[in-house]
């Protein structure tokens, strides 16, 4: 059974607030992967990219992602995590990814400075590219998709619990599930 929950899908589709929540109500860690990145290189995200380049960044960010070990989490990659198919093998061997999906409208609405946040983005592109770029990628790996539209983080974080909680129910690989059964048999 895959242990984890990774949580993709564009910058400011509250990934970190949504993993956080969601971590605490399952009893989780949380894992902000570009916390890792920063902690890992001593720089800021901006500053990766304006030293190296986005190519540059994007080879250290799939890498980073490569190695990630994590049991039990909620893993909170960047948003140009999908850009790396090693990155997305692994962690779609170790979690179930859930695609955080927005409107291009309430993207919009959300975002503030795209070079202050750190965002992957090509010179001369615009949001509005890279949000046509990047869905269609999203929802290729996406395991889980869940619309955030005219919901707040805790309606979200109470869906994917419910869903999380539901499938883990039902599989027949779960450890939980081992552990009532083992129960069920000591009573009888």
């Amino acid at each position: 059974m895959k242990s984890n929950i990774t949580l993709i899908g564009m910058p400011g589709s509250g990934k970190s607030t949504i993993g956080v929540l969601l971590a605490k109500r399952l009893g989780y860690s949380f894992v902000d992967v570009d916390i890792v990145i920063q902690e890992k290189t001593g720089k800021l995200l901006k500053e990766i990219m304006a030293e190296e380049g986005l190519d540059g960044f994007l080879k250290i960010e799939d890498q980073i992602n490569q190695e990630l070990q994590a049991e039990r989490s909620v893993i909170a990659p960047g948003g140009s995590v999908i850009y790396g198919e090693k990155a997305m093998a692994h962690l779609k061997e170790i979690s179930r990814l859930v695609y955080l999906k927005l409107s291009y409208k309430e993207l919009e609405r959300r975002l503030g400075d795209l070079t202050d946040r750190g965002v992957a983005i090509r010179p001369g592109m615009t949001l509005r590219g890279l949000y046509d770029e990047r869905v269609p990628l999203y929802e290729k790996y996406a395991d889980i998709t869940i619309s955030e539209k005219d919901r707040g983080p805790g309606a979200v974080v109470d869906e994917l619990r419910r869903i999380w909680e539901q499938q883990n129910r039902l599989d027949p690989l779960n450890p939980c599930k081992k552990t009532e059964r083992e129960n069920l048999r000591r009573t009888l």
